[in-house]
């Protein structure tokens, strides 16, 4: 639901905020006090047109912020029009586009009258409701298209023509054979020739080092032979014989590991040639690697799977008359589903037009009729027709010329479809209209509630007085500037502005006894 609505500086608007509550809320307010404005921000937010002429004389630029409660989140939208430059749009304090705060607020409101926002304007959204309508059981047709989908999909990468066909399997056999020569098998070969690479690369160097290190621990190196002369020099010393002790065994140890790194290096072999073969298949991995995988278990995976493809390529005519033969049989599938939405759609069309058409009688469009045309099956076409006077074609809504007869026919087909973005704003719904069809339309607008939040625009007390909450917006000229305001009106003061609207005259005692009564018994209905 929308819950705050702020304005500044947007025509007569100097600043507005708008506090707003489930339920119905109607704007009031004298004519040209800037009710429609209220709209042409709901508007902006929902990515309208933003035309600088919008901007309050003397101002930089107009603001509106709307903040909304969505399935349990908070979003905020805001719009800002220069009077000199480009509109700037924002979501969650996020520079956006116009496209995504309209894709966003399409989500949110549908706006009913000389706007164009309305969902059921669009022929998918039409379809939608006229399923929901109908409870058009949509699987069957949905699982057949999804399955003839992929069917479609592996026919076509099986192999098209002959040539493509043929320059394909030329191709795999060539990198398939490149690939079986180098006969992968170890997902890590290139880790171990790395190791082994480094060994062989540094042999001559290992063995030097080893044969210095050696001699330099054995008896007659400098090591070895410095650590003799100390513990010689501490022999026979008892304060000193526990470090003489360590000496000799350290003696020891030198002596053992001259012995080891001798070895060691005897056992380092220069192998040139086992070098270059090393280098040879690294660099051969590498190319693989370049060609067909990031990994060489990649490449291994890429061999295995163009294999596979290469024996489909090769059973070709044998596998394409197979899934030739389940492409046919899916195709009938989809047409008997598609079949069986289509006269369920068709079916469910009259009754829509009759259930909204019957809801026009009560709207004051006494000679209307909507007809629901259904295309060829699975009637995915759906076109809303409104002939709005006897004798008169039927058209598409988005031809309807009248935004207080778009308003009262949207009104209609919600009564009947109540699914929808949350919030539903109407302008113009109450044109041309009074009397008993007044309270009738107050009446179908308050039934909207049950899965709506509703805002209306209205110059009819019969229509205020059906909503929760009534808001005043005034207009007030001091000579120097003018201002509106939003009052929201409660008790005594909505009975005021209620008697203003039925006789203009909100000081009259008849007039307040009148608006008194209509406000009991409108409310009173509306909880029935």
């Amino acid at each position: 639901m929308l819950t705050e609505l702020a304005v500044e500086n947007l025509g007569v608007i100097e600043r507005l905020n708008l506090v707003l509550e489930p339920g119905m809320t109607a704007l009031t307010g004298e004519t040209g006090a800037g009710k429609t404005l209220v709209v042409t921000a709901v508007d902006l937010l929902l990515g309208g047109r933003a035309d600088s002429a919008l901007v309050r004389f003397g101002a930089d630029e107009a603001t509106v912020e709307g903040r909304f409660d969505h399935q349990g989140d908070e979003v905020v939208l805001r719009r800002v029009v220069p009077a000199d430059g480009r509109a700037r749009a924002y979501v969650d304090g996020r520079l956006a586009s116009a496209a995504t705060l309209a894709e966003l607020g399409a989500e949110l409101v549908d706006l009913h009258g000389q706007h164009d926002h309305q969902s059921l304007l669009r022929r998918v959204h039409q379809r939608a409701a006229l399923d929901r309508f109908g409870d058009v059981d949509l699987v069957p047709l949905m699982e057949a298209r999804a399955a003839l989908a992929d069917l479609n999909r592996r026919r076509a990468e099986l192999g098209g023509d002959e040539r493509s066909r043929a320059r394909e399997i030329e191709l795999c056999r060539f990198q398939l054979g490149e690939l079986d020569e180098a006969g992968l098998e170890n997902p890590d070969e290139e880790e171990g020739l790395k190791a082994e690479e480094a060994v062989l690369a540094d042999a001559a160097a290992s063995r030097d080092a080893a044969r210095q290190s050696a001699r330099a621990l054995g008896a007659d190196g400098d090591v070895g032979a410095g650590l003799a002369q100390i513990a010689a020099a501490l022999d026979s010393r008892p304060p000193l014989e526990s470090e003489h002790e360590r000496l000799v065994n350290l003696v020891a140890e030198a002596a053992d590991l001259s012995t080891e790194l001798r070895r060691a290096g005897e056992s380092i072999d220069e192998n040139p040639v086992r070098l270059a073969e090393v280098r040879q298949r690294r660099e051969l991995l590498v190319d693989l690697r370049r060609k067909y995988g990031e990994t060489v278990a990649e490449v291994m995976e890429f061999h295995r799977d163009l294999s596979s493809r290469l024996a489909e390529l090769e059973d070709f005519d044998r596998l394409a008359k197979d899934l030739d033969g389940e492409l046919d049989r899916r195709t009938t599938v989809v047409a008997e589903a598609g079949a069986t939405v289509g006269a369920a759609r068709r079916q469910a069309a009259q009754a829509l037009g009759e259930e909204v058409t019957a809801n026009l009688r009560e709207l004051a469009m006494a000679r209307a009729e909507v007809q629901v045309e259904v295309g060829d099956d699975p009637g995915d076409d759906v076109d809303i027709l409104l002939a709005a006077n006897s004798g008169a074609p039927g058209l598409p809504l988005t031809s309807v010329a009248s935004g207080g007869e778009l308003a009262r026919v949207m009104l209609a087909l919600r009564l009947v479809v109540s699914a929808g973005p949350p919030v539903l704003v109407f302008d113009e719904v109450d044109a041309g209209i009074g009397g008993q069809v007044a309270q009738t339309v107050g009446r179908a607008l308050s039934r909207l509630t049950a899965d709506h939040q509703v805002l209306v625009v209205t110059h009819l007390p019969q229509v205020a007085a059906c909503a929760d909450q009534q808001v005043r917006i005034a207009k007030h000229d001091d000579g120097a500037a003018t201002t509106v305001t939003a009052e929201p009106l409660e008790g005594d003061n909505r009975v005021v502005e209620l008697s203003r609207m039925l006789s203009g005259s909100p000081d009259s005692e008849s007039a307040r006894r009148h608006a008194s009564e209509l406000l009991e018994m409108s409310q009173s209905r509306s909880t029935m």
